[in-house]
This record gives C-alpha cells, sequence and structure tokens, in this order.
C-alpha cells in the first residue's frame, strides 16, 4: 500500500511539471538618463540595474522610461534576452521606450508591436490632456518546453492628464480583446501614475486580477513602488502593477528593495511576480 501512494505521489509531481511551467515577470521604471540626477545619473547604476534583474533570475521583463542608450545598455549586459519596443517620440529610436525583455533561450517571440496612446494610436501622437507622448508595447510569447502562450502588455501612464488616464484604460482593453482571440493568459503591467484607489485602476479590476491580491504567498516588500532616489523614503505610493488574466496563477509578488551604498538603482522599486501557466 504504502509503495502505491509513493508512486502515485511521484506520478502527480512528474505530471504537474509536465504540464506548468513558471516564469518571473518584472516591471520596472528604471528612471531617464538624465545627466541632472548628480550621483544617481544613469552611468553611475546601470549595472545595479542589470545586476538586480539577473539575480533575481527575471524571465519576462517590462522597463519603463529607458532611452535607446539604456536599452543598448541592458541589451549588452542581459545575454539571452531579446526584446520589443520603439521610442515613443518618433516610433524608431527618439524618446522613452516601454520595452519588453525576454528570455530568448526559453521563449519564441510569436507577435510584438506597441501603438500610442492616443486618439490616433498608429502613430507617435500626444493623447489628449496627457503632458508627454505615451507608448504601450506588447508581445505574443511562446514557452519552447510546454508550448505555452503568453500575451505580455508592458505600458507608461501620463503623469499629468486624467483623461489621458481613463482613455489609456480604454484603448489597451480594447487592443487586448482584438489581439486575444485564441483567449491567451494575459500580462498587464506598467508605471500606471495611479494608487490602487483611483478609477482607471478599478476598471482594470474589471477585467484583471491585481497580482498582488491573488498571491498565494503572502506579498513580500513595502507597499510603495516610488522612492524618488531618496532611501529613506516611506514607501507609501503604489504606482506600479502586475495584472494578470486567463489561466495565470500567480505564486509570489513581491516589491524588491534590493540597494547598494544606500541608494536605490532606480527612482522606483521594480515589482517581480512568479506566475504559473
Amino acid at each position: 500500500m504504502r509503495a502505491s501512494l509513493v508512486f502515485a505521489m511521484l506520478l502527480l509531481t512528474i505530471l504537474n511539471s509536465a504540464f506548468s511551467q513558471t516564469a518571473k515577470v518584472v516591471t520596472y521604471n528604471i528612471r531617464y538618463n538624465n545627466e541632472g540626477d548628480g550621483i544617481n545619473a544613469w552611468p553611475n547604476r546601470k549595472f545595479q540595474v542589470t545586476d538586480l534583474l539577473r539575480f533575481h533570475e527575471a524571465d519576462i521583463i517590462g522597463l519603463q522610461e529607458a532611452l535607446y542608450g539604456q536599452v543598448t545598455d541592458i541589451s549588452l549586459q542581459m545575454p539571452g534576452f531579446d526584446q520589443v519596443g520603439v521610442g515613443r517620440d518618433d516610433g524608431k529610436a527618439a524618446g522613452e521606450y516601454s520595452p519588453i525583455f525576454y528570455d530568448s533561450r526559453k521563449y519564441q517571440l510569436k507577435d510584438h508591436g506597441w501603438f500610442w496612446l492616443s486618439e490616433t494610436p498608429t502613430y507617435p501622437s500626444l493623447g489628449w490632456d496627457a503632458a508627454c507622448k505615451r507608448i504601450c508595447t506588447y508581445a505574443l510569447l511562446e514557452n519552447y518546453d510546454k508550448r505555452k502562450s503568453v500575451w505580455v502588455f508592458n505600458t507608461h501612464f501620463d503623469h499629468v492628464g486624467e483623461v489621458a488616464q481613463f482613455n489609456s484604460v480604454r484603448i489597451i482593453l480594447q487592443k487586448i480583446d482584438r489581439l486575444n482571440e485564441k483567449n491567451y493568459p494575459v500580462i498587464l503591467m506598467g508605471d500606471l501614475n495611479l494608487t490602487p484607489n483611483q478609477k482607471p485602476i478599478k476598471i482594470i479590476e474589471t477585467e484583471f486580477f491585481d497580482s498582488k491580491k491573488v498571491s498565494e504567498q503572502a506579498p513580500y516588500g513595502p507597499e510603495g513602488t516610488f522612492n524618488g532616489f531618496d532611501f529613506n523614503s516611506e514607501l507609501k505610493r503604489r504606482i506600479d502593477y502586475i495584472f494578470v488574466k486567463g489561466k495565470l496563477d500567480v505564486k509570489k509578488y513581491g516589491v524588491l528593495t534590493d540597494s547598494y551604498e544606500q541608494r536605490y538603482p532606480s527612482d522606483h522599486l521594480p515589482v517581480l511576480i512568479e506566475v504559473e501557466l
């Protein structure tokens, strides 16, 4: 009887491993390369950013505020990773990117693209009352081993325009509905410049789960994700999110407070989740 029970448990473990796949997903506003940041300028912290991503073994990464040179720097320090994205100012290399990096040793890129958060989303444009052009990047990734597919959307909402924030949610949700004909799981992440109690976040939660709220393990780290390069920040303001939809089980959620010499690698903290397809 005992041998039969052991065999059954072993078989269950093998089956679970065969039909599930976990991935570590990170959203991270890395702060654009601004010489005025002094000691916190990009050249003084770029290796801390990539060291953090490698140490935590991120598989899929959504960045915000990444200029072309920063995208290049990160690509050079992340062997085995590919990325998709364009600069928001001209749809080529000018302005901030919201790129998606992914481990190309694990995932195959099946589809990708980008659109602007504006009335004319197919080309570089300023939307409504926004202070800046804003973009959303997307990718359909398929795991090589398990043949599991997931849509990933990464964005950065405007920090001023309230109308733009509302309409950005509408455009993104509509785009997801149009693209996701096969009803694959979806990850939506980014710096939304909104706190959890604000209405645009509540609208997203009508279709997506906030990964923090559905994590199987208790959430790790502080509530807030914005530190303003202040090591003594109370870390109360949460504006960076990872939402999930479909057959995705969130195993872990954490806001990472990694630092060096009492400095953070960015003025935001990265959010990391571990999900099972």
